[in-house]
């Protein structure tokens, strides 16, 4: 039994868990779609908690640009996920222990949060039987109006997902930056532009 393990080397093993590191190397295109994802997450974000201290005609406008940011975060975590599973642009990583498979779950976990938060974006918005908006582009709901109670859940879920990345991006973010400042590894710096290859 090897049990009694550096308690440095277990929170090293930790935090490279919640940065996502599984030790592989990313091209250009994946950093551009990482930190456009990280952009219009916090975009997202910020509308959804400043737009009920605005009044009427900003409000309206606050929510139709919530709504245009996150059609184009959808397009985005479908092209990253495109890209990602194209043959040539999957790297191997340097080894296959339990942290590289962990910091890949962290990953896949927050793919999945953002898709379920756009899926959810888009029935919120039809089952209260109100249009998309791209932009001023209207896209009229597939299906009826579901019941207030349907539409309050979904808002609920909505609501609590949003806060889910939002935590465990940050935390993502915090270990990224504990490597980078203590360790000093290259957790950070493989999806920094330009220096990916350092």
């Amino acid at each position: 039994m090897q049990s009694n393990k550096h308690p440095a080397t277990l929170l090293n093993a930790a935090t490279r868990v919640a940065a996502g590191d599984d030790r592989t190397s990313y091209d250009r295109i994946s950093i551009a779609l990482h930190w456009l994802t990280a952009i219009l997450v916090l975009t997202q974000f910020a509308l959804s908690q400043v737009w009920g201290f605005m009044p009427r005609p900003t409000r309206h406008l606050l929510i139709v640009g919530h709504m245009s940011f996150g059609i184009l975060l959808t397009a985005v975590i479908v092209v990253r996920v495109v890209w990602r599973l194209s043959p040539g642009h999957q790297a191997p990583v340097a080894s296959s222990g339990w942290i590289e498979i962990a910091a890949k779950a962290v990953h896949y976990l927050l793919y999945l949060l953002l898709a379920g938060e756009a899926v959810l974006g888009f029935v919120l918005r039809w089952s209260g039987n109100e249009a998309m908006s791209f932009f001023g582009l209207l896209i009229a709901p597939p299906f009826s109006a579901f019941s207030k109670a349907a539409h309050h859940s979904i808002g609920e879920a909505h609501e609590f997902i949003g806060w889910a990345i939002i935590v465990l991006a940050a935390a993502h973010a915090a270990a990224a930056m504990f490597h980078h400042l203590v360790v000093r590894d290259a957790v950070l710096t493989r999806m920094l532009p330009g220096l990916e290859r350092r």
